[in-house]
């Protein structure tokens, strides 16, 4: 576990792209006013768009078996069967 380093709220104030730099490069920080803890600032989490196919194969491998019976009983469950006529009235 990261031991995340204390800010004064001062220090957020005065050296905020210094901070901010090193929270976009992933590191956070525990924001502190008088000596208290008051919050974290914390770098978002981005979601990859790309997987490659070598990437993807890999995570395959790993993945459970389906079992089609299985899979098509709960679809008849949920899903509503029957056709509509949209001319039916």
């Amino acid at each position: 576990m990261t031991v995340q380093p204390d800010i004064t709220q001062r220090d957020l104030r005065t050296r905020s792209k210094e901070i901010m730099d090193a929270v976009q490069g992933g590191q956070a920080f525990t924001v502190t006013r008088d000596g208290h803890e008051i919050g974290e600032l914390i770098p978002l989490r981005r979601r990859r768009r790309f997987v490659s196919r070598s990437e993807f194969a890999a995570m395959s491998r790993a993945a459970p078996d389906v079992s089609l019976e299985a899979f098509r009983a709960d679809q008849d469950t949920i899903a509503e069967q029957e056709l509509d006529d949209p001319y039916a009235r």
